[in-house]
C-alpha cells in the first residue's frame, strides 16, 4: 500500500493501536490524584494547583538520570497505602486507553511501597486489582512488571525476582532493573535474573540510558534480559548492535525521557531512526507520563516530526510493541490480529 505525504495527524495517531511496554507506575500520577491524596494524608506537596504541580513535575533542568529521577520522591510520598496504589493503577489505565493503548505493562518496585507497613505482597495486590478493574471497565490489558532497584542490594533484587514468580500466573508479566544506571553494573543482579529465567518468568532491563554501551552489553550478555530498556547507547557498540538485531530483542525507546536525561542531545539526533532503518525491533514507550509531561501519541508524534516516521512505520512499530508483549503467545496473536485490523482501517484513512 503507497504511504501518503502529508503530515499524520494527532487523532490518527491517537487511534492507532499502540502497546505500552514501558511505563513506571510511580512516574504517571495525575496531578489532581497527587493532590488529593496529599490532602487527606496531610502531605505538603510543592505545589497546590494541578496546573503547577504539573508543571513541576515536568523534568526540564535535568542534568543527568539522576537527577530526572528526585522527582519520584514526590510521587511516592502518597503511594504508601493499598487503595492509593490501586487508584493510581486503575487512572493510569483509564488514560491509557483514552490514549489508544490496547495492551500496558506498568513496572514498579515494591519495595518502594511499604515505608508505612504494606508488605510488598499488598502492594502488588492492590495495583494488580486496580489493573483489573480498568480491564473490565475499559477493555484495555494491563499488567505488571516487577522491577528491583540497582543502587539496591543483591538480596533485594532477589527478593523482588521471587515476588515476579509468586504473582506470575495472576498478573505479573515479567521482571526488570531499574533506577541509577553509572556506577550500578547490571552483573550484580545477575542471580535475580537467572531466578526468574529459570522459573518462566520474562525479563528486560534498563540499559544503555545513565551509561554506555557496556551496560547494554551486560544485560544481553550477562543478565539474558528478553528486552532491554532504553538501549539508547546501544549504538556504541557495533557488533552487540548487530547481535540484539539478529537475536530479534526488542529496545523499548522513550523518546522524551532520553531527552530530557541527555541520554540523547535532542530527539532529531536520537538513534531510535538508526534503529529502526537498520532493522532492530524498535518499541516507543513514554516511560514517565508524568516527568515527562507525554503520553504514547506523543511519543509517535515527535518520531513523526523529529525522526521522520511515515505511517506505515509507525505502524509497524507498533506491531513491534504487540509482538515483543510479555504475554502468553495465544493471548499475543489476538491482540496482534486486532491490532492488524484496526491498522488497516486507518491506513484506508490516512490515504483516502
Amino acid at each position: 500500500m503507497p504511504e501518503s505525504t502529508r503530515p499524520i495527524g494527532v487523532d490518527i495517531l491517537r487511534r492507532l493501536p499502540k502497546a505500552e511496554l514501558h511505563c513506571h507506575l510511580d512516574g504517571s500520577v495525575r496531578p489532581e490524584t497527587l493532590l488529593d491524596l496529599a490532602k487527606h494524608r496531610g502531605i505538603a506537596m510543592p505545589k497546590s494547583t494541578p496546573r503547577a504541580l504539573r508543571e513541576y513535575m515536568t523534568v526540564r533542568d535535568a542534568q543527568s538520570l539522576e537527577d530526572y529521577l528526585m522527582r519520584f520522591e514526590v510521587t511516592l510520598s502518597v503511594m504508601q497505602r493499598a487503595d492509593a496504589l490501586e487508584r493510581i493503577a486503575y487512572e493510569l489505565a483509564e488514560d491509557a486507553h483514552h490514549d489508544g493503548v490496547f495492551y500496558i505493562e506498568v513496572r514498579f518496585c515494591p519495595v518502594l511501597n511499604i515505608r508505612e507497613g504494606l508488605r510488598e505482597q499488598d502492594a502488588v495486590e492492590a495495583v494488580l486489582k486496580g489493573l483489573q478493574r480498568a480491564e473490565g471497565d475499559y477493555g484495555i490489558i494491563a499488567r505488571v512488571i516487577v522491577t528491583a532497584m540497582r543502587s539496591m542490594s543483591p538480596e533485594h533484587s532477589m527478593e523482588m525476582a521471587r515476588v515476579a514468580v509468586t504473582y506470575r500466573h495472576h498478573g505479573v508479566a515479567g521482571f526488570d532493573l531499574a533506577g541509577a544506571e553509572l556506577g550500578y553494573p547490571a552483573a550484580s543482579h545477575a542471580a535475580a535474573f537467572e531466578y526468574a529465567r529459570g522459573h518462566d518468568v520474562a525479563c528486560t532491563c534498563h540499559a544503555g540510558e545513565g551509561d554506555g554501551g557496556a551496560s547494554v552489553r551486560q544485560a544481553v550478555h550477562v543478565c539474558c534480559a528478553h528486552r532491554i530498556g532504553h538501549g539508547t547507547r546501544l549504538f556504541e557498540d557495533p557488533s552487540l548492535l548487530e547481535y540484539v538485531n539478529d537475536r530479534r530483542i526488542p529496545i523499548e525507546i522513550c523518546l522524551t525521557s532520553n531527552v530530557q536525561t541527555h541520554a540523547a542531545p535532542s530527539y532529531a539526533t536520537h538513534p531510535a531512526r538508526k534503529y529502526f532503518d537498520a532493522g532492530l525491533k524498535v518499541v516507543f514507550n513514554t516511560d514517565n507520563r508524568l516527568m515527562s509531561g507525554t503520553t504514547l501519541t506523543d511519543e509517535y508524534a515527535h518520531a513523526a516530526t523529529h525522526l521522520g516516521f511515515s505511517f506505515g512505520e509507525l505502524a509497524r512499530v507498533a506491531m513491534n510493541g504487540f509482538d515483543s508483549a510479555f504475554l502468553p503467545w495465544k493471548e499475543r496473536q489476538t491482540l496482534i490480529a486486532q491490532a492488524r485490523g484496526t491498522i488497516e482501517r486507518l491506513a484506508r484513512e490516512v490515504l483516502a
